[in-house]
């Protein structure tokens, strides 16, 4: 059992609760870290008011190494940092320890992406149920964002014409989108003949939606532009009509995008032009998605990667 902290810890978390005004919540988080503060401190018989940073930094390896999450990490710093400026305005110590430790970065995620069959089975997925006015204009966004890999706020911006006010629109004629992404960039993406194919056939139904003077591509039931919102429930709903076997959002359809295309062509820099990213190292990210495709591949055929039964 940890021994209750002592009685200079226990002025300073009265310090931030009534100085520094920290909610409750974060005052019991700096408690639980000041805990194992004092519990390494005891553990190596090193006094608090003499700590160094070297040991500092070796505790907090010690704690990465007994699972501590990065995110976890950066708070416990915080909470030993705020300690150690208030014994130095207190006069108790010289220095200190803490400033310029920084936690581990955490592991970004890697995008979901659906596989080649999974992408196309709902871009092939059609409802005879459903409006064929609807139906024609969720095929179409479905190819729109699988096909092109737009965000979803640069296809919710598409006008059905061009023009100087238009954030973006779709040049049939001339097989491209244009569309104007982050940084009110503007970029031009090829136009697949699917993609050209269910947007004829939702250009013939949209005037039997779309309110007079209505500029926006996409509509809704009442003929106005639609949401970004509107457009992720109806995916959602569509994947699961397709059966698709998680939760699909329009971001997943430009991973799909991009993944898809360099596993084809292997060409990064064309894949970061394709998705209109700044720098090269947003799109490095797909090449551990294909990194992954190739070792299920790889695990999957190879004689030697499967593992051996034990006698």
């Amino acid at each position: 059992m940890a021994a209750a902290l002592t009685d200079l810890l226990q002025r300073y978390l009265e310090h931030a609760r009534v100085q520094r005004r920290l909610a409750a919540r974060t005052l019991s988080l700096y408690r639980d870290a000041l805990q194992r503060l004092q519990d390494l401190a005891e553990q190596d018989g090193v006094a608090l008011l003499q700590l160094q940073q070297a040991q500092a930094r070796r505790w907090v390896a010690r704690l990465h190494g007994q699972g501590l999450s990065p995110r976890s990490l950066a708070l416990e710093l915080s909470a030993w940092r705020g300690l150690y400026r208030w014994l130095g305005g207190e006069r108790l110590v010289s220095h200190n320890p803490i400033d310029g430790l920084r936690a581990p970065k955490a592991a970004k995620p890697l995008p979901k992406a659906l596989g080649v069959d999974a992408a196309v089975q709902l871009a092939e997925h059609a409802d005879a149920q459903q409006d064929p006015r609807l139906e024609a204009r969720d095929a179409c966004i479905v190819e729109l964002l699988y096909g092109c890999g737009l965000r979803v706020g640069e296809l919710v911006g598409l006008n059905a014409q061009a023009s100087r006010e238009a954030r973006g629109w779709v040049d049939v004629a001339g097989g491209e989108v244009q569309v104007l992404g982050k940084g009110e960039k503007r970029r031009s993406v090829p136009l697949g003949s699917a993609a050209a194919q269910a947007l004829q056939a939702w250009l013939a139904q949209r005037p039997t939606l779309a309110r007079p003077g209505e500029p926006a591509l996409f509509v809704g039931r009442r003929g106005g532009r639609l949401s970004a919102d509107q457009i992720r429930q109806m995916l959602k709903a569509r994947a699961l009509a397709a059966g698709m076997p998680s939760h699909v959002h329009p971001h997943m359809l430009r991973h799909s995008f991009a993944s898809h295309v360099l596993q084809s062509s292997g060409d990064l820099r064309a894949v970061q032009e394709l998705l209109g990213h700044a720098h090269i190292t947003t799109t490095q990210v797909y090449t551990q998605l294909d990194f992954q495709h190739l070792a299920k591949v790889y695990d999957a055929a190879h004689p030697r990667a499967k593992k051996k039964s034990p006698v």
